[in-house]
C-alpha cells in the first residue's frame, strides 16, 4: 500500500482525468470478482452522472447501467408511465444507486403535488451511499434507502403498502417467491424492468394478480443480443 501511495501522483499527472481511484482487496483464492474492502486514495469517492436531470453517482462495487443515452430513455420512460397515475408510495425492489425510483418519485411529486415516501432496497451498500446522497440533492425527504437483500420485503409486516413497486432484478429474475408477495400486498401498479425476457415471463406467469399495461424493448447494447424490456403492470379489477 505505501507503494501505491507513493506512485499515486505519477498516475494522476500521466492521467489527470481520473477522478475517482480505488483499491478493493479481495484475500480469498476463489473466482469472486470483489472482496468487502474498498480503499479509496482519492478524497472524490462518487463519481457524477446526470439523467434527465436527475444526478445519480456511481461509486466502487456498485452497479450502473453502462450505455447512458439509452438508459435516460429508459428512466424517462418509467417517469411517463407512472406520472399518469396518484401514487404516493412507492417501493424500488433492487434498485442499485435509485435511478427508477428517483426519477418516479421526483415526477409524481411535481405532477401531484403532494409529498411522495419511496423505500429503496439494495443489497449492495455501495449503491445505497450513492443512492442516498441523490436523493438529498433532490430535496426529497420522504426517502429512505436500505441496504438488505430485496427478498427481505417479504417479512414485512408494515400495513402501510405501497401504490408502486418496481423490480429492476438480476437476470435470474425476482422468482416466485417475491412473485406470490406481491400478489398478496397487491399494489395497485408493478414496473418491472428486465434484462431477461425468459425470466421475465416466468415471474408474468405468476403475477396472475396484475395484466400488462404497456411495454417497451430498448437496445441497451446495439449490434448484440443484450436488451432491457420495460413492463407496467396493472392490478386486476376483480369483479
Amino acid at each position: 500500500m505505501p507503494l501505491i501511495r507513493r506512485e499515486l501522483p505519477k498516475l494522476l499527472e500521466k492521467l489527470p482525468h481520473l477522478e475517482v481511484i480505488s483499491i478493493n482487496l479481495q484475500p480469498q483464492h476463489a473466482a469472486i470478482l470483489e472482496g468487502e474492502q474498498e480503499i479509496f486514495l482519492t478524497e472524490q469517492q462518487f463519481l457524477p452522472e446526470n439523467f434527465n436531470g436527475i444526478p445519480l453517482f456511481i461509486r466502487p462495487q456498485g452497479f450502473f447501467q453502462t450505455n447512458p443515452k439509452v438508459a435516460a430513455g429508459l428512466y424517462a420512460t418509467a417517469q411517463q408511465w407512472v406520472a399518469e397515475f396518484p401514487i404516493y408510495n412507492l417501493w424500488d425492489l433492487f434498485c442499485g444507486v435509485g435511478g427508477f425510483g428517483l426519477h418516479c418519485a421526483k415526477a409524481l411529486q411535481e405532477k401531484w403535488g403532494k409529498p411522495i415516501k419511496l423505500t429503496g432496497i439494495e443489497i449492495s451498500s455501495s449503491a445505497i451511499l450513492a443512492a442516498s446522497n441523490s436523493a438529498k440533492i433532490l430535496g426529497l425527504e420522504h426517502v429512505n434507502f436500505q441496504s438488505l437483500d430485496a427478498a427481505s420485503v417479504i417479512e414485512n409486516k408494515n400495513e402501510n403498502k405501497p401504490d408502486l413497486v418496481i423490480v429492476n432484478p438480476p437476470r435470474r429474475g425476482i422468482g416466485k417467491e417475491l412473485s406470490e408477495f406481491l400478489n398478496q400486498i397487491q399494489p395497485h401498479f408493478i414496473l418491472y424492468s428486465s434484462c431477461n425476457a425468459m425470466t421475465m415471463g416466468k415471474d408474468l406467469q405468476h403475477l396472475t394478480c396484475y395484466k400488462p399495461l404497456k411495454i417497451q424493448l430498448f437496445d441497451m447494447f446495439p449490434q448484440t443480443s443484450h436488451y432491457e424490456v420495460l413492463v407496467l403492470l396493472e392490478r386486476k379489477k376483480i369483479n
